[in-house]
C-alpha cells in the first residue's frame, strides 16, 4: 500500500495541472455527461476571452477601428492646443482666426490638421496679412474638409500665384457658398481669371462672391482681363451675391458685366459702390438690369453718378418690382432727382433709401416724406436743409417700423429735436435701435433734455449724440435727464457723447450706472471738466495748458 501511495504520488509529480484538473472534473461527473475536451477549452476561451479562429478577423477590424478612433481623438487634441495658442475655442464646424497675426509656419500648421476637421462648415482666415504668398500650403490640403460652406480671406496680402493655388485647390469644395476675397490690393485679373476658371466648373453652390476693394481687378481691361471675367461670371447660375466695391471699374467694365448679369437672373444683391470712374457711363450697365428681376438690393453709394445717370438708372427702377434697398448717398446730384426716384421706387417694399450727402433741398425732403412710412432706415446725414425741416419727415413716419434713424450734421434746432421728443412719445420709435443725432451743435440743453425724457425708447441699442471734432459744450444740464432715463433703455448697448464736458462727480456716477449693463461708453476722457468754466472752440484751445 505504501509503495503503491508513493507510486500516486511520483504520478501525480508528472502530470501537468491541466491533467489534475481534468482528472477532479472526472470524478465529479458520469460518463453520461462528461463533454469533449475541445468543448471545455472552448467554454475556457470564452471566459478568458481570447477569439477562436472563426472570430479573429472582426477582432481585428474592431482594433483597427478602435486605432483610428485614438488616432482622431489625439488629432482633436493637436487641434485645441493649436486653436488654445491663438486664443481661441475649438469647433469642429467653424474655423474662426481672424486677426490672428498668422504666419506662414502658421498656416502650414493648420494645413496639417484639416484632417482632424472632416465637419467643419466655416473657415475665416481674414486680417492676416503675413500669410500673403504663401496659401498653396493651406490650399493642398483642402480635400480634407470637402464639405467647407464658407471661405473669407479677407485683407491677407494675397497675390496672383495664391488665387491660382486657390482656384486649383477649390476643385473640390463642392459645397462652397460663400467666398470673400475683398482687401487684397495685389490681386489681379490675370489670377482671378484662373480662379473663377474653376469655381464654373467646381463650385456649382457658390452664391456669394466678394471681390471688393481690389482696385487692381480693372485695370488690366485693355488686355482683356477684366471681359474674360465677366464672361466666366456669367456661368455662376447659383450667384445670388456680387460684391465688386471699390475695384476701380470703368464705364468700358460695365458694359462687360452687364452682359454677363443677363445670365444671372438670380442675383438678388449687386455692390459697385465706391467706384468713381463709373461716372457718365451708368447707362452701360442698366440696359441689362432689367433682367435681374429678383435683384432686391443696388449699392451705387459714391460713384459720382451724373444727373444722366440717374436718369438711366429711374427708367430702369419701375422693372425691378423686388427691390428693396436703393443706395444713391454721397451722388451730390441725387438730391435733384428725389422726387422722379420716388414715384419708380416700389415703395411699399422698400426698407432702405440712404441719402446721405445727396445735396437735398426743399422739394427733395418733400418727396423723401413720401417713402419714409414704409423704409426700415433713413439716413439724411450730412443734408444741411433738414435743420429746421425734420418735422416733415418725422409726421410721416409709422408706428413700430422705422429702425435705423440717421441724421447727423443736419444742422438740427432745438425745436427739431423737440419735435423728435415729441414723436418718442406717440410711440412711432418703438422699435428704434440706431439713433445718430451727432455733429449738431445747434440743439440746446432743452432739446436734448426733451429727448432723453420722452421715453418711447424701449429698443435702442446704439445712441451717438457726439459734438464736431474742432468743438467742446458741458453737458451740465441734460446729463441728469438722460441719468434718470437709463432705466428706461433697456437694450443699450452703446453711448457716444465725443466731446462733451462733464464734472467728475457725474463722471464717475454714469460710469457706474453704465459698467453695470455693460454699456460702451464712448467719452474724451481728456475734455476738461464742466466745472471748469472754460469752454472749448477749437482744436487749439482743445489742447492743456503748459
Amino acid at each position: 500500500m505504501e509503495a503503491s501511495d508513493g507510486q500516486r504520488v511520483r504520478d501525480s509529480h508528472r502530470r501537468s495541472p491541466l491533467d489534475v484538473i481534468m482528472s477532479q472534473i472526472r470524478r465529479k461527473r458520469t460518463a453520461s455527461d462528461r463533454k469533449p475536451l475541445g468543448r471545455f477549452l472552448s467554454q475556457t476561451s470564452d471566459r478568458a476571452g481570447i477569439p477562436e479562429d472563426g472570430e479573429m478577423e472582426g477582432r481585428e477590424e474592431r482594433g483597427v477601428g478602435e486605432a483610428a478612433d485614438t488616432e482622431q481623438d489625439v488629432g482633436w487634441g493637436q487641434v485645441c492646443v493649436f486653436l488654445q495658442r491663438l486664443g481661441k475655442k475649438a469647433d469642429s464646424r467653424s474655423l474662426s482666426l481672424a486677426h490672428c497675426d498668422l504666419t506662414a509656419t502658421d498656416l502650414l500648421e493648420l494645413a496639417t490638421l484639416l484632417q482632424f476637421l472632416p465637419q467643419l462648415e466655416e473657415m475665416d482666415l481674414s486680417w492676416n496679412e503675413l500669410i500673403g504668398g504663401c496659401l498653396k500650403a493651406l490650399t493642398s490640403y483642402l480635400h480634407y474638409v470637402s464639405g467647407v460652406r464658407t471661405l473669407r480671406l479677407c485683407s491677407c496680402r494675397l497675390n496672383a500665384e495664391d488665387i491660382v493655388a486657390m482656384g486649383d485647390g477649390l476643385s473640390c469644395a463642392l459645397r462652397l457658398e460663400l467666398l470673400d476675397l475683398s482687401w487684397n490690393g495685389s490681386v489681379g485679373g490675370g489670377g482671378l481669371q484662373g480662379l473663377l476658371g474653376g469655381l464654373v466648373s467646381a463650385l456649382p453652390t457658390l452664391c456669394v462672391l466678394d471681390l471688393s476693394c481690389n482696385p487692381q481687378l480693372a485695370q488690366e481691361f485693355s488686355g482683356g482681363g477684366f471681359k474674360e471675367l465677366a464672361a466666366t461670371l456669367s456661368h455662376t447660375t447659383s450667384l445670388t451675391t456680387l460684391r465688386l466695391q471699390a475695384c476701380s471699374l470703368t464705364t468700358e467694365c460695365l458694359d462687360a458685366l452687364g452682359g454677363s448679369l443677363r445670365c444671372l437672373p438670380s442675383v438678388r444683391e449687386l455692390d459697385l459702390s465706391c467706384n468713381k470712374s463709373l461716372s457718365g457711363g451708368l447707362n452701360r450697365l442698366t440696359v441689362h438690369l432689367s433682367h435681374l428681376t429678383q435683384l432686391e438690393s443696388l449699392n451705387l453709394h459714391l460713384c459720382c453718378l451724373t444727373r444722366a445717370d440717374l436718369e438711366a438708372l429711374i427708367q430702369v427702377l419701375p422693372a425691378l418690382m423686388a427691390l428693396t434697398e436703393l443706395d444713391v448717398s454721397s451722388n451730390k446730384e441725387a438730391g435733384g432727382v428725389v422726387h422722379p426716384l420716388v414715384s419708380a421706387l416700389p415703395l411699399t417694399q422698400m426698407k432702405r433709401l440712404p441719402l446721405s450727402s445727396c445735396s437735398l433741398n426743399e422739394e427733395s425732403c418733400t418727396a423723401l416724406a413720401l417713402a419714409v412710412p414704409y423704409l426700415h432706415s433713413m439716413d439724411v446725414s450730412w443734408c444741411k436743409v433738414v435743420g429746421g425741416r425734420l418735422a416733415l419727415l418725422l409726421d410721416a413716419l409709422q408706428p413700430s417700423v422705422i429702425t435705423e434713424l440717421c441724421l447727423s450734421s443736419c444742422d438740427l434746432t432745438t425745436d427739431d429735436l423737440r419735435h423728435l421728443a415729441a414723436v418718442c412719445r406717440r410711440g412711432c420709435l418703438s422699435s428704434l435701435r440706431v439713433l445718430d443725432v451727432s455733429y449738431n451743435g445747434f440743439v440746446g440743453d432743452d432739446g436734448w433734455s426733451a429727448l432723453f425724457a420722452a421715453g418711447g425708447l424701449g429698443s435702442l441699442e446704439d445712441i451717438d449724440l457726439s459734438l464736431r471734432p474742432s468743438t467742446s459744450a458741458s453737458c451740465a444740464v441734460w446729463l441728469p435727464v438722460l441719468l434718470c432715463a437709463l432705466p428706461q433703455l433697456p437694450a443699450l448697448t452703446r453711448l457716444a457723447a465725443q466731446r462733451w464736458t462733464i464734472g467728475s462727480q457725474d463722471r464717475q456716477q454714469l460710469n457706474h450706472c453704465l459698467k453695470k449693463r455693460s454699456v460702451l461708453l464712448e467719452w474724451d476722457p481728456d475734455i476738461r471738466d464742466a466745472t471748469s468754466s472754460f469752454k472749448l472752440t477749437s482744436y487749439e484751445e482743445s489742447q492743456p495748458e503748459e
